[in-house]
This record gives C-alpha cells, sequence and structure tokens, in this order.
C-alpha cells in the first residue's frame, strides 16, 4: 500500500520557474505519484540575508519509497538539478526538497527527521501546506496545519506567484498541474 508524504519544494536561483517544473517532472518518474500541490509562492528568504526571493510549493505524493528511500531519490534530484551542498544550514540554491510528513510516522534520525522539525515555524511551507491539507494533522504536536499556521510567529512576506510562462504538466496518474498567467 501507498505511503503519503508531503514534499516541500524551493528555489532561489537560476530560472527558479523551470527548476519547480523539472522538480515536479523529476518526482513523478522517480517517486511517485503527485495527488495535490499547492499555488506557487513568492517567499521571502527565512534564515539567510539574500536578495534573491523563493518560489515555493507544497506537494501531496504517494510513494512506495520507505523514508530513507525517499530522501536517497531527493537527494538525487537535488544534485541533478545542480544543488551544491555546503556546511551553510541556510543558504541560495537552484532546488531544496524537504519530506515535510510522511503517513503519521515520526523519525529523529541524524540525516533524517519527519515531521520537518522547522516546518511548523515557516509560513513558506504552512501557508502552502494549509492550501491543500488544511485539517491535517501534525503527529507530534496534535494540532492541525490550519491551527500551526494561525500559531506561527513568522512574519515573511508568502505571496502567490504569478508564472511568467504557461505551464502545463500531467503527472502520472495524477491531477493536472497548470499555471498560467
Amino acid at each position: 500500500m501507498p505511503s503519503i508524504a508531503f514534499l516541500g519544494i524551493g528555489t532561489n536561483l537560476g530560472d527558479k520557474e523551470q527548476n519547480i517544473c523539472s522538480t515536479i517532472a523529476l518526482i513523478t518518474d522517480s517517486i511517485g505519484i503527485v495527488t495535490s500541490f499547492s499555488h506557487v509562492y513568492e517567499t521571502e528568504p527565512w534564515g539567510i540575508e539574500n536578495e534573491n526571493t523563493f518560489l515555493n510549493i507544497v506537494l501531496k505524493i504517494q510513494t512506495e519509497l520507505k523514508p530513507i528511500a525517499l530522501l536517497g531519490k531527493i537527494h538525487g534530484i537535488e544534485n541533478q538539478l545542480g544543488r551544491i551542498r555546503n556546511e551553510t544550514q541556510y543558504s541560495s540554491r537552484t532546488i531544496d526538497i524537504d519530506i515535510l510528513f510522511y503517513n503519521n510516522i515520526i523519525i529523529n534520525g541524524k540525516n533524517l527527521q519527519i515531521p520537518h522539525p522547522r516546518a511548523i515555524e515557516r509560513r513558506f511551507v504552512l501557508v502552502p501546506l494549509c492550501e491543500i491539507e488544511p485539517d491535517g494533522m501534525h503527529p507530534v504536536l496534535g494540532k492541525s496545519f490550519s491551527n500551526l499556521l494561525k500559531e506561527c510567529r513568522d512574519d515573511k512576506k508568502v505571496t502567490e506567484y504569478k508564472w511568467k510562462t504557461p505551464f502545463v504538466f500531467l503527472p502520472r496518474g495524477g491531477k493536472e498541474i497548470q499555471y498560467m498567467e
């Protein structure tokens, strides 16, 4: 039986629209079926001082992959799209994919923590997450995603992004993704 995962995707380097499109295509090719997705949001950088805004989106997927295998596939996609990992936790990047939630499991490993430990602190995660799953529950805190958004102290701007290039994508077995101006 497939598992349900929520993935947060962000980019602030290069052709950001193309980075999002390529990431979604690679996720559907190698990870699973996109069953739901948020709008893309333009957001202020979080944790870094940088003039480049981010584009962020949250996907809900069905996957047969276990969490560690999912993380490995995610790292492969990030590498393929030019992500350079460095010692700095917060930095500009072509693409960043985070596992926000995976079923209702809790993992506190050195290289993998689920739920994502800082998701509840970030409006750029909570706004798109609430768009697609407002009544979803945080497995540790026992609060709905919409309540967590109300409680979030992050004051960074998160606004729906207007696409410069029309984009339509039909994921394998999933709902059509369409971004138009």
